[in-house]
């Protein structure tokens, strides 16, 4: 294309994003979605709010790591800045062939997400981004480089600059300007910067070395030392402050072959495989840890089932009821904080909301009881995946050194789902069965996202990660580290990449080749359909995995059952009453105690239930010893009566009753004896039931009419409480009907902003609505109508706000205007006195 056919060069961001299409406008939108949060009304708000602090900050964040360092790079070239002048920054004098194939990329997404804006001869980097990242004594550069001799000699006296100029070997002149600018042609100049550099003394490039990949600042005395001094009448160090030099930026670049930093990283680090496992070790693997997960679940949802613990004042779970929780789940307090901590992220507990507020199963607990093994898994997982609340906080400390309780307020870490995503999608990235090195995970990560929020947030991401890797192996997601099949399909992800032949090692501890990914397409996260979608197949490939319930139990004769796998529910439920779990594993044995029996009693079970449930369940026949434990049990079961008198005992064996008198545990109930056989107590029915078992008695509480009551268990469960959502982070990408509609409002927003008008046709002054009076505004419209031409008008809403449309009337009636509006791009009726005014538009306007 010749200099006369190419169109001219943007002199703004608003008229580079004015020439963009549809496709690339949609791009920045997706890639920085704050910016259409509202929707701006024309492009050059949206140039205006792309170029705002806030929004610039959100950006350079999520640039990676060699996006970022040619921001950087631009931060410290002139302004505009050539390409070549960029290359050269990036790739050194030796133009490394990566940074040189990786650049392109690199300056099309810092384009693509309007950090950049001009033609490759004059790239400008925004404003406010140039702000950030360029060298001050206040915010040093990440590159390590120092200001320019022109801004650091800008208050230097003309009479020392030029000492500086002469002693360099530079002819005087007769301007501090031109002796600058001289100055900084020989520090540019690589032949002459050589030629003056081989005459320094050996201690002075000493110091030339300490400072130069930086900081570039240091401190002198009043009296310099020689080899200082040398480098201060050559200006190679320039005066700032009283004490402080600086070596200028044009000496650093020098010195550093062109660099303007150190190392350079155009590519991400390889996520390096540790070990490689058989495809179907790993999915077997992650399917136990998928069972036991579930086991775990249910175990404490168990324990929590008559009420859990309080809810203290300032919300959440006490020490104490944390370590309780740990001991009955037999795991350590951070697992038990996170087994919690998703249980209330899936809906299955919350507070109950009472006076003396407690933690509770939800009546969704239920629900997910009778859901299949794989599909209670799959909620769980998929609650995990979308989760803000990071359990692998609770028990550090908050902002105002405030102890972060499980259940708490101030867990939410809003970066934590899109972490998690990525390290999964990370390891799908590697062969099928390959467990990734955990340092190289995080490394990527780094390099991904570089400028993270300040030094702790980073540190919080690399925490995030390790607690993604753990959490996931928790879960069953992966195995032995290695992502499973049901992992890999609930992010949605491809079948993975098959090993070479050499990568089939023979064991687990095994190393795989490396494999060197290049840029590819990450697995972005799914919406909640695509993410319904994808649990609900990895819910099928994990169903065939897990273990069938059984309906039979081993009964021992050591007053034992032994479960050999995991028990239907109605078996498991029954048995959970009738006996006490003794141990758990691959087998869970049960142990049958008098109080265990007791408790089944007391359930509404006779003791005939109790046998014929034995036998029906049990493989073995039932041992003696049980079913006489059982009998007797149940012989002294509601022997003693209680009622309410306040409360009374009722026995026909009186010499019981005196025993019970006798007894000094029993000083406490405020016994007398009424009759024979019936002791009064003052205390209520439910107390002195608990104090006579707590004697070794077995008691029944009877009702008025003298019969046995039965007491059951009733599960305590709040009212219906939804899941707790997820603190977003940041606006939501916007999907394509937002995105059209938004990019259809700012196209026509700024088509009524910069529609040329007809000379002296009211044209309004700087952003002003046009203003005509009522008279002229009909007489125009209705002109309009008949010639079918567009208008410009001002508009203000009931609501009192002002807008400028571009619209082309069809009729005029009734003090309404009825116009096809190219702003909203359809037709609306407009009452004429809410016009401000009206102007033509140019006969050229497109």
């Amino acid at each position: 294309m010749s200099t006369e056919d190419r169109p001219p060069a943007p002199r703004s961001l608003a008229e580079e994003l004015r020439a963009r299409g549809d496709a690339s406008l949609g791009a920045l939108l997706r890639s920085r979605p704050d910016l259409i949060t509202p929707v701006p009304t024309d492009l050059t708000q949206l140039a205006t709010r792309a170029g705002t602090r806030a929004s610039v900050v959100r950006a350079l964040e999520r640039l990676d790591r060699f996006a970022l360092q040619t921001a950087e790079a631009l931060a410290v070239a002139a302004d505009p800045a050539a390409y070549g002048e960029l290359l050269g920054l990036m790739a050194g004098d030796d133009a490394d062939p990566a940074v040189v194939a990786a650049l392109p990329h690199a300056l099309d997404v810092l384009r693509e997400q309007a950090l950049v804006w001009g033609d490759d001869d004059r790239l400008r980097l925004v404003r406010t981004a140039r702000e950030l990242l360029a060298p001050s004594p206040q915010h040093p550069s990440p590159t390590g480089l120092g200001p320019t001799v022109q801004e650091a000699t800008a208050g230097m006296s003309p009479g020392r600059i030029q000492e500086i100029v002469t002693a360099a070997g530079l002819a005087s002149t007769h301007d501090s300007v031109s002796a600058v600018t001289a100055l900084a042609g020989l520090f540019t100049d690589r032949a002459r910067m050589a030629a003056l550099l081989a005459d320094a003394p050996a201690d002075s490039l000493d110091v030339l070395e300490r400072l130069v990949w930086g900081p570039p600042y240091g401190q002198v005395t009043a009296d310099p030392a020689p080899r200082l001094r040398w480098l201060l009448d050559r200006g190679l160090l320039l005066p700032t402050a009283p004490g402080t030099v600086v070596l200028p930026r044009e000496v650093a670049l020098h010195l550093r072959r062109g660099l303007a930093h150190r190392t350079p990283e155009p590519m991400p680090p390889v996520v390096e495989t540790a070990a490689v496992h058989r495809p179907q070790v790993v999915d077997s693997a992650a399917a136990g840890q998928a069972y036991t997960a579930l086991a775990t679940v249910e175990e404490l949802l168990k324990d929590w089932d008559e009420g859990g613990p309080a809810v203290l004042r300032a919300g959440g779970l006490s020490v104490r009821d944390l370590k309780r929780t740990a001991v009955a789940l037999d795991v350590p307090e951070p697992a038990a904080a996170f087994w919690v901590e998703l249980a209330y992220a899936a809906g299955l507990i919350a507070s109950d909301g009472e006076a003396d507020e407690r933690y509770a199963a939800t009546p969704a607990y239920d629900e997910w009881l009778e859901l299949p093994a794989a599909e209670r898994w799959s909620l769980l997982v998929t609650a995990w995946l979308a989760a803000t609340r990071t359990a692998g906080l609770v028990g550090g400390r908050d902002a105002k050194d405030r102890t972060l309780s499980a259940l708490g307020p101030g867990l939410d870490r809003s970066a934590a789902p899109e972490v998690r995503h990525r390290v999964l999608a990370l390891l799908a990235g590697l062969p099928e069965g390959a467990a990734p090195a955990a340092g190289s995970v995080l490394a990527r990560l780094r390099w991904e996202r570089p400028l993270r929020g300040d030094r702790r947030e980073d540190d919080l991401r690399g925490r995030l990660a390790e607690w993604a890797l753990s959490e996931a192996e928790l879960l069953g997601v992966t195995g032995r580290g290695a992502l499973s099949a049901q992992g890999r399909a609930l992010l949605g992800a491809p079948a993975a990449p098959t090993p070479g032949p050499e990568a089939e090692p023979a064991g687990p501890g095994d190393k795989l080749p490396v494999h060197h990914h290049h840029r590819t397409t990450p697995l972005a996260p799914l919406s909640p359909a695509e993410q319904a979608v994808a649990s609900a197949a990895a819910a099928r490939l994990l169903a065939p995995l897990l273990p069938e319930p059984l309906d039979h139990v081993l009964l021992q004769a050591d007053l034992t059952a032994v479960a050999p796998g995991p028990l239907q529910r109605p078996l498991a439920d029954m048995l959970g009453v009738l006996a006490d779990v003794e141990s758990k594993g691959g087998a869970t044995v049960y142990r049958f105690t008098p109080g265990s029996v007791r408790r089944a009693l007391d359930a509404g079970q006779a003791a005939s239930d109790l046998h014929a449930f034995l036998a029906t369940h049990s493989r073995t026949p039932v041992p003696q010893p049980l079913a006489y434990l059982i009998d007797d049990v149940a012989r002294r079961h509601g022997h003693l009566r209680v009622g309410a008198a306040s409360a009374y005992v009722r026995c026909d064996d009186d010499a019981m009753l005196s025993e019970i008198l006798a007894d000094k545990r029993a000083a406490g109930l405020g016994l007398r004896r009424l009759a024979p056989t019936v002791l009064a107590a003052q205390t209520d029915p439910a107390g002195l039931l608990e104090g006579l078992r707590s004697m070794g008695f077995a008691p029944a509480a009877e009702s008025a009419e003298g019969d046995v009551l039965i007491t059951r268990a009733l599960a305590h469960r709040t009212p219906p409480r939804t899941a707790p959502e997820p603190v977003p982070d940041g606006p939501p990408v916007p999907d394509d009907t937002l995105l059209a509609a938004a990019l259809r409002a700012i196209r026509a927003g700024d088509l009524a902003s910069t529609t040329p008008r007809k000379p002296g046709a009211a044209p309004a002054a700087n952003g002003e609505l046009p203003r005509t009076g009522a008279a002229e505004t009909l007489a125009t419209m209705q002109a309009a109508v008949l010639t079918g031409e567009a208008l410009w008008i001002g508009y203000v809403n009931a609501e009192g706000a002002a807008s400028q449309r571009v619209v082309a009337p069809i009729r005029v009636e009734g003090g309404f205007v009825t116009a096809y509006d190219h702003t909203a791009d359809e037709v609306r009726t407009y009452p004429l006195h809410r016009i401000t005014g009206v102007a033509e538009l140019a006969d050229d306007a497109g």
